[in-house]
């Protein structure tokens, strides 16, 4: 019992100092600027997802599983909105300078998501990457970006597979526990998005900031942030469910519901970066800049300005 204790007054201790640092470092307007990248890019990303992890399991498939979870996040109609996006962005059927113009535009929109995470991260972490030739430093972030976006492939591809041997065992479930089939069906799914959410935050976490950093203080703050996304997706459907949103807005009720789910998933990525930046310096063994990086320290500095008599400030 005291040993739960102790560990209950940790874990309260890891998430009142993350708040603390969240605040002081302007965590929702880091978030406000992340869900605006993140509106422009959300189709082409979804477009270069589709098409890498089509090659392997169908386009269908995919879109499938992917317009599923967007229903979970979002709702009915801002899902469709999205849908209605991505045909517009189609680039079958046109010529060959616009579709290698195209497949060029959508490439720079998808990964531009995944640059921004990378500079606020390494704000909230404290750390910048040395000066260096603009564009060489443009092309490790695309290219770190587009690996992102494979990551997330793969993963989705994992899921994808994960989530059908599920389903291929729920008849034989259902032969010997029938009354507790769909219970067990929920708990794997369950299981399943946590494990892939998991994956998906210590990827962030550890290959796109420019530090050092241990995988176990990695994965400490992932499940955190698994959990605490898990949490909010929950709470956003619900007030999806009971908002008016949609009547008071109009047509624009979809895509303010979009904003939403992006800003506070933004949100929560940066309280969950503030958290493994806490969790490490407690507990683990710190974060450092990577050889490309230096640490940046803040400071503030009052400085009383004082006039002559003859100067006007005012001009």
């Amino acid at each position: 019992m005291v040993k739960k204790i102790k560990l209950l007054h940790k874990i309260l201790h890891l998430i009142k100092q993350s708040y603390i640092a969240f605040t002081n470092d302007r965590g929702l307007k880091l978030s406000a600027a992340l869900a605006y990248y993140t509106i422009f890019s959300i189709a082409p990303m979804l477009i270069v997802l589709i098409a890498l992890t089509g090659i392997f399991y169908g386009q269908e498939a995919v879109q499938g599983k992917i317009f599923s979870q967007l229903h979970d996040f979002i709702g009915n109609k801002s899902a469709a909105q999205i849908q209605d996006i991505l045909k517009q962005m189609q680039l079958s059927g046109k010529g060959t300078f616009a579709f290698i113009t195209g497949v060029i535009t959508l490439i720079i929109g998808a990964s531009g998501v995944f640059v921004e995470i990378q500079d606020s991260i390494n704000l909230i972490w404290r750390v910048k990457a040395k000066p260096k030739r603009g564009w060489v430093k443009l092309i490790i972030d695309r290219i770190l970006s587009l690996s992102m976006i494979a990551s997330l492939g793969f993963l989705l591809i994992v899921s994808l597979i994960i989530n059908g041997l599920v389903l291929a065992t729920s008849s034989i479930l259902t032969r010997f526990l029938p009354d507790i089939t769909l219970l067990i069906i929920h708990l794997l799914n369950q299981g399943i998005t946590l494990m892939v959410l998991v994956a998906l935050f210590s990827i962030i976490y550890k290959i796109l900031p420019d530090v050092e950093i241990d995988w176990k203080d990695v994965i400490a703050g992932a499940i955190f942030t698994s959990l605490l996304f898990m949490l909010g997706k929950y709470v956003i459907g619900l007030y999806i469910q009971s908002s008016s949103i949609a009547s008071v807005y109009g047509a624009a009720g979809s895509f303010l519901l979009i904003i939403m789910w992006v800003y506070y998933s933004a949100a929560i990525l940066y309280f969950g970066a503030e958290f493994t930046q806490v969790y490490a310096h407690c507990y683990g063994g710190k974060i450092k800049p990577s050889k490309h990086a230096v640490y940046v320290e803040q400071t503030i500095i009052e400085k009383e300005v004082a006039y002559l008599p003859t100067q006007n400030p005012l001009g």
